[in-house]
């Protein structure tokens, strides 16, 4: 088994929790800190480091190291930098960016969501680096704004960096599982426009709201339709449809029908349905006897559905009952990761692992205990050398 900083891991850790690298300009926030103390440790070992804005003060990061063992796959692990607000401060009984231990836990924005993954990352190739050398070379790759619109992992997937990769590791927090396969995400607005008038008068008049209605309920029957034609896959779940905002006139001037209405849809899918079938479906639905009706696609993020015999995850399973002795648990994304976009776009198969609760993030008092990220520490180095072994465990 392979030697690993376990001291190390947890200290740097602690170090990047410390960084509140949300994504808030007001408050003068950005990831640029984390992505500097993660280019800095690389360069540290003596890797080649790439920093490439994905927007100003918001760099992807890219660490290669070649293994000089010969010809062989390019390995990559992702992790992001950005973590959400803290919200609430009330609601925490630690501080937000403080990175303390206490009773086994590390606490802290970010510290399941994924400072401790990319921790990990960085520390599992390490080791593997001073293990000796190895076939092919493994790129370690912290990426801004996953949290956002993951301008990050499309900036990596649309570069030259990409061009190599064989695989993907994202280190986000799944509690153990391995998830080859992610839920899909596909986020709608749906402008109505119809005319403005007297509320005594609404003859003079085309109501939007009333087409807001109309679609909500329909919208209601669709994701029943979707739920029987797509039944709940076994790792990721039913198909939903919610929508989750709603805007439309002014309480200030509650005898005015406007002229415009708005609806936006969060719509979560699984392998087998097309976003495109869904938008255009919705789009019928959004049709009104004398009110327009638009509708534009915010993001759309189709599922991820790797095979659970590729090489990575054949590599990353092995790996697993090496460290811990015990069988593989294998599982589902509920939300997307920039795996998505690297699978999707990037073309690269991807598989999610990483240490922290699979419901933890974005909660007051998110944590990871410290055990577990010394575990993944370990269950990553020896899923690298499996990888670029060619799968001798």
């Amino acid at each position: 088994m392979i030697e690993i900083d376990a001291r190390g891991v947890v200290e740097f850790t602690q170090r990047l929790v410390r960084i509140p690298s949300t994504n808030d300009p007001a408050r003068g926030r950005n990831e640029l800190p984390a992505a500097e103390l993660v280019a800095a440790r690389m360069r540290e070992w003596g890797w080649d480091v790439v920093v490439d804005e994905a927007a100003p003060g918001r760099p992807n990061v890219v660490g290669i190291v070649e293994g000089g063992g010969g010809a062989g796959p390019t390995l990559m692990f992702e992790g992001h930098t950005d973590v959400v607000t803290e919200g609430d401060l009330s609601e925490w009984t630690v501080d937000p960016f403080g990175g303390e231990i206490r009773d086994g836990r590390l606490w802290g924005r970010g510290s399941a969501d994924m400072k401790s993954g990319l921790a990990a990352v960085l520390y599992a190739t390490r080791a593997v680096q001073l293990a000796g050398p190895f076939p092919g070379r493994i790129k370690v790759c912290a990426l801004a704004d996953e949290e956002g619109l993951m301008i990050g992992a499309h900036r990596f997937v649309g570069s030259e960096l990409s061009a190599d990769v064989d695989a993907a590791i994202v280190a986000e927090p799944e509690a153990g599982e391995i998830c080859a396969v992610a839920k899909g995400a596909l986020r709608l607005r749906i402008d109505f426009t119809g005319k403005m008038a007297h509320g005594a008068m609404p003859q003079h008049g085309r109501n939007p709201i009333q087409a807001v209605g109309a679609l909500l309920v329909a919208l209601r029957s669709y994701q029943e339709a979707l739920q029987s034609a797509h039944p709940a896959h076994e790792h990721l779940g039913e198909v939903y449809v919610t929508p989750t905002v709603v805007q439309a006139g002014s309480q200030e001037q509650v005898n005015v029908i406007p002229a415009t209405a708005s609806v936006f849809v969060d719509v979560r899918t699984v392998p087998g349905l097309a976003h495109k079938e869904v938008a255009d479906r919705v789009e019928e639905l959004a049709a009104f006897d004398g009110v327009e009706a638009k509708v534009a696609i915010l993001v759309d993020r189709p599922p991820v559905d790797v095979p659970v015999t590729h090489p990575v995850v054949t590599a990353l399973a092995a790996a697993h009952t090496a460290v811990t002795g015990q069988e593989p648990v294998y599982g589902g994304v509920p939300g997307s990761t920039d795996g998505t976009v690297l699978t999707h776009w990037g073309g690269i198969p991807s598989v999610v692992y990483g240490p922290g609760g699979k419901w933890i993030a974005h909660q007051a008092d998110e944590y990871v205990e410290v055990e577990e990220i010394v575990r993944c520490t370990r269950v990553f180095a020896e899923a690298a050398r499996i990888f670029l072994s060619g799968g001798a465990a």
